[in-house]
């Protein structure tokens, strides 16, 4: 039997999703607390591989097992047994032809910058905190470049030897303030490795009247290599959901819908 699961957690004091030697990392502790519920060892695949530090409201996982519980079971017995800051919010059985990562057709990220003159005490491992003025107009501006099928070659961390194609395709950017909060959607079919944060990265150096339009445009179809930019800290980085073809029935709109009003 398959199961997909709709995973929450605080990434601050993980060493990201993947399993490590001797660090603690979301999917260690996922798969210790569903094996012991199990009675067997038990291997899980994410839609997202989160960076150390990053969070999720909206993950997806799947595993297979021979064990026969209620869901009521797994989804009781899998949380007693995570930490605090790991929460299983829903799980039910899928087609064996289902991949938690190959099967998704849509990511949803949010960027979170708290921009005063003031830092504030509280909070602080949720967002990235910019003490000058940004220009979100001139933000959402250039923002529009990153809609479409694009190679990102240039928004690609130091990985950049595992990835053989460096196009992806983003559906939507949206930029909005609210308070002293500025906030970053992003939808695309897949991401590469610390693109959100380095497409915010740029982003802030126009918003910082440092680089211009044409800069930024130049980052996208240009496939010289110019990163003069810097990729933004993990904290103010979620993962809010992951979209999937209607016939699996992924109620992935469970978790983001009861989420998306934190933080706005």
């Amino acid at each position: 039997m398959k199961f997909v699961c709709g995973l929450q957690y605080k990434g601050s004091l993980y060493k990201g999703w993947q399993k490590q030697k001797k660090v603690p990392t979301i999917q260690y502790y996922l798969e210790k607390a569903i094996s012991i519920i199990a009675n067997h060892k038990i291997e899980t695949v994410c839609a997202g591989r989160t960076d150390c530090g990053v969070h999720s409201f909206g993950q997806v996982i799947h595993f297979e097992t021979f064990v026969v519980r209620s869901l009521k079971s797994w989804l009781k017995g899998i949380n007693s047994l995570l930490p605090k800051d790991i929460t299983l919010l829903w799980i039910k059985k899928i087609s064996i032809d289902f991949n938690a990562r190959f099967s998704a057709l849509k990511r949803f990220y949010r960027y979170i910058i708290f921009n005063h003159t003031l830092r504030s005490s509280f909070f602080f491992e949720y967002y990235y905190y910019v003490y000058k003025n940004l220009n979100v107009c001139l933000m959402k501006k250039v923002s529009f470049f990153l809609v479409g099928e694009h190679d990102f070659i240039n928004f690609q961390g130091s990985q950049k030897n595992s990835i053989n194609c460096t196009k992806r395709r983003i559906f939507k950017v949206k930029i909005f303030k609210i308070n002293n909060f500025i906030i970053i959607d992003i939808i695309a079919n897949s991401f590469l490795y610390h693109m959100v944060r380095n497409i915010v990265g740029a982003l802030l150096l126009v918003g910082l009247s440092k680089k211009s339009e044409i800069w930024f445009k130049d980052l996208i179809f240009s496939k010289l290599p110019q990163k003069f930019y810097t990729t933004v800290p993990a904290c103010g980085l979620y993962l809010m959901a992951v979209m999937y073809p209607k016939h699996f029935n992924i109620p992935f709109f469970i978790s983001f819908k009861r989420f998306k009003n934190f933080f706005f």
